[in-house]
């Protein structure tokens, strides 16, 4: 839990160009997409499928990334790679969803920079 919070504290803070409010619009909903649908292929024995789906997750965290590299305010580096996979996780599943719902997703583009 401490690890949530600590995310919504400072996610717009990591988030304030247009272009990486708008890239994270897209590319969240295709990695929580490809993510059911890896768990899912990969319990119904659908390779193929599983392969497609991780392939999607690694194009959006891909998109999400370069997108980051222009931000002024950069997140804290990996530990190591559970805690990359963990935060990845809790940021697409639970930290961008309420940065959406919450209206700071449309007051952070509001106030970012015109390009």
């Amino acid at each position: 839990m401490e690890l949530i919070e600590r995310q919504r504290l400072d996610y717009a803070s990591k988030h304030r160009l247009r272009g990486t409010l708008l890239a994270h619009l897209v590319a969240v909903p295709v990695f929580i997409a490809g993510n059911a649908a890896l768990v899912a292929a990969l319990l119904l024995g659908m390779w193929t499928a599983a392969v497609f789906a991780l392939a999607a997750m690694m194009v959006s965290l891909a998109w999400q990334g370069r997108c980051h590299r222009g931000e002024p305010e950069q997140p804290a580096p990996f530990s190591g790679p559970c805690q990359a996979i963990v935060r990845i996780l809790i940021e697409q599943w639970v930290t961008f969803p309420h940065f959406v719902f919450s209206g700071d997703w449309a007051l952070a583009l509001r106030e970012a920079p015109a390009a």
